[in-house]
């Protein structure tokens, strides 16, 4: 039961947190940012936000050090949104999986047309 609560609090976190984002972050830092979801403990102590972030590596940690330094308004406004007792603790890890996808799928297409070349 913890856990479903915990699930319901992350995809609620990542509602919010995305429209926090879009509507009232203006550090110039912060832009082209996806929430792709929202990790919270069964304690609702701890949430990883996982996100992607278009733009090279550069842009990526300026975009980071962003959120870094917005976390405390961030996590405030998810708190009065949300309405939980205690606001969960909150980090961001960037989501490497549509990058890794791609590899595999580029790699697939290269053993494709290896194969087809024969």
């Amino acid at each position: 039961m913890a856990n479903n609560r915990a699930e319901r609090v992350g995809e609620q976190m990542k509602k919010e947190l995305s429209d926090i984002l879009l509507r009232e972050i203006k550090d110039p830092r912060v832009k082209f940012v996806t929430i792709t979801g929202v990790d919270v403990t069964g304690d609702l102590q701890q949430a990883t936000a996982f996100i992607t972030i278009l733009g090279d590596e550069e842009e990526q940690k300026a975009t980071l050090a962003g959120l870094e330094k917005a976390k405390g308004f961030i996590r405030s406004e998810i708190g009065k949104r949300i309405r939980l007792r205690k606001t969960p603790e909150l980090s961001f890890s960037i989501d490497e999986s549509i990058q890794y996808g791609n590899r595999i799928e580029s790699l697939l297409r290269e053993v494709k047309s290896d194969n087809e070349s024969q």
